[in-house]
């Protein structure tokens, strides 16, 4: 059965409230902190307590710090040397780290207007941070490894003070990495940091809805302030999906009246609304008109949804829907170096074999640009260092 964690943001989201409502859920503080305790970064302890916001309990997690010990800002190859040498964390918990850091990395560097390499951490290279976003990805480990779904976050107003003085609220980085994925503009204060908008941008799909599954339990993550106009909590749900959201199912309809826009930004938005695959092909129609046929590849669970937003944008007057089967390869995420800096790799996996591997075109594409480089060298040399064992 498919493990499922569906995040809701009530009060926003920050780093400390993922791992309190991780901890709410049942996961042992004990055990994040052994996870942990590879980093080489000293000086620190989780303070997890009982707290309560508008007649909510849930847990509360503080990530104290030893005055006595320094902690430096740190440059972002600094941070993925100390994710990569923690031989605490496993495989896939620094894969989602760095994600996490890296996401992070690029959305400061597009607002500075510098590259990432030459981006230095401040609130999220502090410890705390490095804790927060490393913590979050063993809790997914200790969880089972979920899929992950959350509603979108609300992003709050005004203005906070930062490293870089008085900012908006949300700041910056936040709404970069927010940007493409729904949000909401609404609550006084800074309701999602940008540890929360990573996280949330790195490890779930934001906006979808979950499939059908049954909560078996449910847990609290407080945050540190209390909102007059709601309860400043991240709920977690987590449970299994039902069996009848395990099937698949192929949508289609028959279009001859939409233009090649229309057809364009259909495709996109059904992949936005949680369609797992959407393509055109083009096909005859009756009286010999030319026109096309949009097929949609969905989970049961999010069917209805998804046929919905088909009709609602579409052109078509109806939707054929049946049942199909899919043998899907597992697959992950690996990064591996080229001459002329980091690309992620995907990988096809069965029974731990891999059987297929594409370079990250976006990552390419950067590299390659930057370097000025063909991209079709930087792909070439990105599967080369995967064969060769890189990482």
């Amino acid at each position: 059965m498919r493990k499922v964690l569906y995040l809701e943001p009530v009060g926003g989201i920050a780093g400390d409230m993922f791992l309190a409502a991780g901890v709410d859920l049942g996961v042992s503080p004990e055990a994040i902190a052994q996870a942990l305790s590879g980093l080489k970064v000293p000086g620190w302890k989780l303070s997890v307590s009982r707290a309560v916001r508008h007649a909510i309990s849930g847990t509360h997690l503080d990530v104290v710090l030893d005055e006595r010990e320094a902690h430096p800002h740190r440059a972002y190859s600094d941070i993925r040397q100390l994710i990569e040498a923690a031989p605490t964390l496993s495989p896939r918990a620094k894969e989602r780290a760095l994600a996490v850091f890296r996401a992070i990395g690029e959305a400061e560097a597009k607002v500075h207007g510098v590259s990432i390499e030459d981006i230095h951490f401040h609130e999220v290279g502090a410890v705390d941070s490095i804790v927060d976003i490393c913590g979050a990805a063993v809790v997914l480990d200790l969880l089972g490894d979920p899929e992950v779904y959350a509603a979108p976050p609300p992003l709050g107003s005004g203005t906070i003070r930062v490293a870089h003085g008085n900012m908006p609220i949300p700041v910056p980085a936040t709404l970069e990495l927010l940007k493409d994925v729904p949000v909401r503009f609404e609550g006084v204060g800074e309701l999602t940091t940008p540890t929360g908008a990573a996280l949330l941008k790195v490890l779930a799909r934001i906006g979808q809805p979950p499939p059908d599954f049954i909560v078996e339990r449910i847990g609290y993550g407080v945050g540190t302030k209390d909102f007059k106009d709601r309860p400043n909590v991240l709920r977690a749900s987590m449970g299994r999906a039902e069996a009848r959201a395990e099937g698949l199912w192929v949508l289609e309809a028959n279009l001859d009246d939409s233009t090649p826009q229309l057809l364009g930004y259909l495709l996109e938005h059904l992949l936005g609304k949680g369609a797992l695959d959407a393509w055109v092909v083009p096909a005859t129609m009756k009286k010999a008109r030319p026109g096309h046929v949009l097929s949609v590849l969905v989970e049961g669970g999010a069917k209805e949804s998804v046929m919905d937003s088909l009709m609602r944008e579409s052109t078509t007057l109806g939707v054929r829907a049946y049942p199909v089967e899919r043998m899907a390869l597992e697959r992950d995420w690996v990064e591996v170096e080229t001459p002329w800096g980091r690309v992620r790799v995907k990988r096809g996996l069965r029974n731990g074999v891999v059987l297929n591997a594409h370079p990250e075109f976006e990552d390419c594409r950067k590299v390659a640009e930057a370097a000025g480089v063909p991209l079709k060298q930087v792909m070439a040399a990105a599967l080369a260092a995967l064969g060769s064992g890189a990482r």
